[in-house]
């Protein structure tokens, strides 16, 4: 009852305490940062009987999974599990699918929404950590002061366990535990492509002048270069990979805000695009100056791409320790910067007429953000603080050469660093602009992320998780880095919690063996039947065929987990069998995940759901929904035995087998 009394006082609308009062609190679990993970972390928490307390400097929720960021980073879905997929589900009830990628921010910020009213927790918004009090290693309070009104009563939160679900990592660092920033010199953890890197992707072109008048040092550098000199490749320092918004616009007439010209629009910031556009101008605006993807309802996720974007180089270095109002003052500059660029691309008489005829066709939707202007009130805060924790995830864990066996979610997408500086370099006796930082090697097997790297080392704090600003060098964070596995991890961070407090044991104490099998039995923190997957990456022997010619497992770019089995057929043609022992009866939903390949595809299939007596048929297009789950149907099935073979009448193509998956009805 209390507890509710003190949520009800920090409600959505911000109420504090008479400033006569500081109040502590307290509950079991208390989790900072009401990010995409922040929520995920607290619903998993209540789920398994927990008290719980949220808290958000800002006034947004969902983080950058609602801030802008609609087409969604991941290199394999596969890796998604639990709440996270959920989640994802959840958007594809709204959009009428199984499963949706890609969504609008207001959407994503509603299903969250959901998710808090339904377990009838409320956030604290505005608040931010002021100053934690630990008893030797043991974190007791953390007191919290309020980020609009410094008279406003602050507050403390006693919990038996603190989750740091801020992109920041604020909690951690006033926690006392070890952190660093920036990037580690390759020769720290033996790595190849962490410090300075100086590589082609998202580069300028040769031969750009970087002064303000072309050959003229004198006259000074353009906007956004630095005088610095380059080090040397692979030398560490303490830059920061450049942060921006994820652009959410409308073309649709009825819903769009025409892209006006902002305060304090200067056009000479950017001087440098306009140069390259003057080197190539029938170069177009997509992955040239920008990453334009597109989401539903004629809405857009525009992200950086190209030598001069929406990244704004080199402006961020401060973010990361800053206090809030200085952050404030990065945010707002960044926002100044993106609207500038728009605007420049739709106005300026040095752009082509083609791109600023499309420009000028889009604006700000009026139904998102409207509390903040129609512009995402989320920074995307690619990387800030990083925990040095009890295991530090490298370039050996996303390559595979290092290995771990305390796995609790898994990454998969490229080691990723956006730029971090813009420079003056010579090359063949002409000093030119050139960007610095930018990383994108991919190539690899999704793999395990390390609990211990959730945690910090014992000795500095035993009641404290940090699923996002987790253990990871600068390059390795690159591939963790996405909100979806952000999400999986606080799950995982939230579960063992939970098992801690149970057990009367610190977190680095919780036995991962049984978090594992507690994260795989119940994926969504309420005891609910889990999904059955069938897959050869997950169990080899649960997928076999019968007649034909089947060839090795193969990898291609929209399979589920790591490779499919495929076969083509030529003569007579091949079966596959998914096989699967259900622990529960149910009605299941039963999905054939259908991937994309350049080679021709067999048209139909014919699938077979079999279980002891009962046989049912039915034929599917292959042509439709690639890339995607397609839906076999609802079965009334038993505890025990069950396959589900795949065949075909036809004599040329490839018949692909790659996962199913049985979703109970909940």
């Amino acid at each position: 009852m209390h507890t509710r009394f003190f949520l009800l006082c920090f409600c959505l609308y911000g109420l504090v305490l008479p400033s006569t009062a500081q109040t502590t609190r307290k509950v079991d679990i208390c989790v900072y940062g009401a990010t995409s993970a922040g929520v995920v972390a607290a619903i998993s928490a209540q789920r398994q009987g927990k008290t719980v307390i949220l808290i958000e400097p800002s006034r947004h929720l969902g983080g950058l999974s609602s801030g802008g960021l609609g087409y969604t980073d991941i290199g394999n879905k596969y890796v998604i599990t639990g709440l996270a997929r959920d989640f994802y589900r959840r958007l594809g009830l709204h959009y009428g699918k199984f499963e949706q990628w890609t969504f609008e921010p207001h959407v994503a910020q509603g299903i969250f929404e959901q998710y808090l009213q339904k377990a009838k927790l409320q956030v604290i918004y505005n608040y931010e950590v002021a100053a934690a009090t630990k008893v030797k290693q043991h974190l007791q309070t953390v007191r919290f002061q309020s980020t609009l009104t410094p008279a406003a009563a602050a507050f403390s939160v006693s919990a038996k366990v603190f989750i740091d679900c801020s992109y920041e990592g604020d909690l951690l660092a006033k926690a006392g535990v070890s952190y660093t920033i920036g990037r580690e010199s390759n020769a720290q953890y033996d790595e190849t492509y962490n410090g300075v890197q100086l590589r082609e992707h998202h580069q300028f072109p040769d031969g750009i002048d970087p002064y303000l008048i072309p050959g003229k040092p004198e006259s000074g550098l353009c906007w956004g270069v630095s005088p610095e000199t380059l080090a040397a490749q692979g030398t560490g320092d303490k830059k920061v990979q450049t942060y921006n918004f994820r652009i959410c616009l409308t073309n649709n007439p009825s819903n769009r805000l025409e892209i006006t010209r902002p305060a304090g629009y200067d056009s000479t910031r950017y001087e440098l695009v306009a140069r390259v556009m003057a080197r190539n101008p029938q170069n177009g605006l997509n992955w040239n100056y920008l990453k334009w993807d597109e989401l539903p309802n004629q809405k857009t996720d525009i992200n950086n791409s190209g030598p001069f974007s929406t990244d704004m180089i080199g402006v961020n270095y401060q973010y990361p320790e800053a206090n809030y109002a200085t952050r404030q003052q990065i945010i707002r500059a960044h926002e100044g910067y993106n609207k500038g660029l728009l605007y420049f691309l739709g106005n300026d008489a040095r752009v082509p007429q083609a791109i600023r005829t499309f420009v000028k066709n889009w604006g700000y939707p009026k139904d998102e953000y409207p509390n903040s202007g129609h512009w995402s009130p989320q920074l995307y805060i690619r990387e800030a603080r990083r925990m040095l924790g009890e295991y530090v995830m490298t370039q050996a864990n996303c390559l595979g050469t290092a290995t771990i066996d305390d796995g609790v979610g898994m990454a998969a997408y490229t080691m990723d660093s956006h730029n971090c500086q813009r420079i003056v370099i010579e090359k063949d006796g002409k000093k030119m602009v050139k960007n610095e930082g930018d990383v994108q090697i991919g190539g690899f097997s999704p793999y395990p992320i390390s609990y211990r790297s959730l945690t910090p080392k014992r000795a500095e704090c035993d009641n404290l998780l940090a699923p996002v600003c987790l253990s990871a060098s600068h390059i390795a964070f690159g591939s963790i880095r996405m909100e979806p596995v952000f999400m999986v991890l606080a799950q995982s961070a939230a579960t063992a919690a939970c098992m801690a407090i149970d057990g009367n044991t610190t977190v680095q104490q919780v036995n991962v063996q049984k978090l594992q099998q507690n994260l795989l039995l119940n994926p969504l923190s309420d005891s609910s039947i889990a999904d059955v997957l069938i897959d050869n990456d997950v169990t080899p022997t649960a997928l076999t065929s019968t007649g034909g010619k089947v060839m090795p497992a193969k990898t291609g770019s929209s399979q589920m987990g790591s490779s499919y089995a495929g076969s083509l057929l030529i003569g007579q043609g091949t079966t596959f069998h998914f096989s699967a022992a259900l622990q529960k009866a149910a009605a299941y939903d039963v999905y054939f995940y259908n991937p994309k390949i350049k080679e021709a595809k067999v048209a139909q299939a014919s699938f077979t759901i079999e279980q002891g007596k009962v046989k049912v048929q039915k034929q599917v297009d292959l042509r439709q929904q690639e890339n995607d789950w397609i839906w076999l149907g609802k079965y009334d099935l038993q505890k025990g035995p069950v396959v589900v073979s795949a065949a075909t009448a036809e004599t040329e193509g490839y018949l692909l087998a790659d996962a199913l998956l049985l979703v109970p009805q909940r």
